[in-house]
């Protein structure tokens, strides 16, 4: 029996026999051609060929995994149309006389590399997508054929060195239990889907390909983030009875779907999903969620190659808002920049782009493409609850400058003899130090706040997530972080305005206790975490939390704050 570590990415536990699902030989050789034209054709050709092939996985995708996480295969297409990529290759064929294929692979190789080196984790993704198309093609230019996954027909457990989104997205999810891979992490494109399927997946063990072999019984406990390989009797059961109990779990959790999330001396919060299209309401619904506490709406915009109309904006926004029946949805306004860009908008490249030109100053200073967003939304707010809020505002002119367009937006549609809503609520993100730190000026301004803590704790604690050498800095509990969010809250609630927190903090389990005591209105979070966050929630004490909360301000460490709560909480 062996044991091997990794990160969990999907939680559930699997049992079932090792698939290697092996990488084809895609070796690549140079060869001088002399008709250019006749090669260029057989790209072209080759290229084709795997247009189709995505379309189809594109549907699949669809079907199984709803609208947002198919459009990565747009993003996939997008690549084989590109110019950028394909004029370099044909250029190479010609300049150079090479075959076709070892023109894709030096261009493509180049690009991955480029991407790769990127100090953020958008653009590793690009690179990921451009290994993914390059290999589709190279297999029908060297006539080999790509794994299918989807033929699979038997339960099995997937091993690979990492699972591509084309991969992951024809997994069959009657016999596909689970997979586990060498590299990846919770926020790659294959760990998603496997959320989205409820597969349990383990990946980043480096090692599973070197260990695992075909046909060999495999546990993979996406909870915990450990695979089993050849188990023995006694500890197959250990897991059977960990299953039936994350089963029994699961079970306990749904009777709460249609419950208030109320804690056992009777407060209230409210719990919240994150969204990033109207198909996502659906899980939110499924999994009681009270309200949309962020809607990302540059997924609108991404995978595409022009700008969203106003009226394409107006049917999303429409939809989300008719389909949560007067339940709240809080929509953010466009955030692209940082780790999100729109190749069609051709933004400057920089050399710091988290601290750069994005998200509402990008906004500001293309007032069209804003004030295309704000039409549409404002059209839409009488289809249901909608409140509006502004990422990024690092200054109270930012937001006062944001809400004057929203406002000249409204007149003019109200002129124009279109109805609006007259109670929408107007409020911004926290994820800037500045902007918590004078909190109570924002205050007086907005009509409520939405913590952002994945941005909010980088920026604080000066170390960018993605990077290895330094994301034991990236620290929720750290008592710095945790002052920053008591600054906002207590500044909110002396103006009678409410706070939300839509980072991953807001659904961690250590975390919960704390924001309760810290006096957090309402907590967004994935889906799938609503209904896991409301059991732990109606078993806590709002006074108990309350008590522990000057106590745990005045703490020095993460590893002190995390102690506290798991011994005074009863957490493992």
């Amino acid at each position: 029996m062996l044991e091997m570590k990794g990160i969990g990415a999907s939680a559930g536990i699997a049992i079932a026999k090792a698939y290697r699902l092996e990488e084809p030989n895609l070796t690549v050789e140079k060869k001088n051609i002399s008709d250019f034209e006749a090669e260029v054709k057989r790209f072209e050709e080759a290229i084709e060929q795997s247009k189709k092939e995505l379309e189809t996985i594109k549907s699949h995708a669809l079907k199984e995994l709803g609208e947002d996480k198919a459009e990565i295969f747009s993003a996939h297409l997008l690549v084989l149309s590109d110019p950028e990529l394909l004029n370099p290759v044909k250029d190479k064929i010609k300049s150079d006389s090479v075959n076709a294929e070892f023109a894709l692979k030096e261009t493509a190789d180049m690009f991955v590399s480029m991407f790769e080196s990127m100090d953020n984790e958008y653009m590793q993704e690009r690179a990921a997508d451009i290994r993914d198309v390059t290999k589709r093609v190279t297999g029908h230019l060297l006539g080999v054929d790509i794994p299918n996954p989807s033929l699979i027909s038997e339960e099995v457990i997937i091993v690979a060195g990492d699972l591509t989104p084309s991969d992951t997205a024809q997994l069959n999810r009657r016999f596909v239990k689970g997979f586990t891979t060498d590299i990846g992490g919770r926020t790659s494109h294959s760990a998603i889907m496997a959320r989205s399927l409820e597969i349990p997946a383990v990946v980043g063990t480096k090692v599973a390909t070197k260990e695992l072999q075909n046909g060999v019984l495999v546990i993979v406990d996406g909870i915990n983030g450990d695979v089993i390989v050849d188990p023995s009797q006694e500890t197959i059961k250990q897991y059977e009875e960990k299953h039936q109990s994350f089963l029994a779990q699961k079970a306990e959790w749904a009777k709460l779907v249609n419950e208030p999330t109320v804690t056992n001396d009777g407060h209230h919060v409210e719990l919240a999903a994150n969204i990033g299209t109207p198909d996502d309401v659906k899980g939110v619904l499924e999994n009681g969620g009270e309200a949309v506490g962020l809607y990302r709406t540059e997924f609108l915009y991404m995978g595409r190659d022009q700008l969203p109309t106003e009226e394409e904006q107006f049917d999303a926004y429409k939809t989300v808002l008719e389909r949560m029946e007067g339940k709240s949805v809080v929509v953010r306004t466009l955030d692209i920049g940082g780790d999100k860009e729109l190749p069609y908008l051709e933004l400057p490249k920089e050399m710091n782009p988290f601290l750069g030109y994005r998200a509402i100053r990008l906004c500001l200073d293309e007032q069209e493409i804003f004030r295309t967003q704000l039409r549409a939304l404002l059209r839409a707010s009488t289809y249901g609850n909608l409140k509006i809020m502004f990422p990024m505002i690092a200054t109270v002119n930012e937001f006062k400058e944001a809400k004057a367009i929203l406002l000249e937006e409204k007149a003019k549609l109200q002129a124009e003899g279109q109805t609006v809503a007259d109670d929408i609520e107007v409020g911004m993100m926290v994820e800037i130090p500045a902007s918590a730190v004078i909190a109570d000026q924002f205050a007086k301004e907005v009509d409520f706040f939405s913590i952002g803590t994945n941005d909010l704790i980088q920026y604080t604690m000066a170390a960018d997530r993605m990077n290895e050498q330094v994301s034991y800095l990236y620290q929720p509990y750290n008592p710095a972080i945790l002052r920053l969010i008591t600054i906002v809250i207590e500044a909110a609630h002396k103006e009678g305005k409410w706070v939300g927190m839509c980072g991953e903090m807001a659904g961690d389990e250590i975390a919960i206790p704390i924001l309760l005591g810290l006096g957090l209105d309402e907590f967004s979070m994935s889906a799938t975490s609503i209904l896991p966050a409301r059991t732990q929630i109606s078993k806590l004490s709002k006074k108990e939390t309350e008590s522990f909360k000057e106590q745990i301000l005045s703490m020095s460490t993460t590893e002190e704050v995390v102690q506290f709560v798991k011994e005074n909480f009863h957490l493992s």
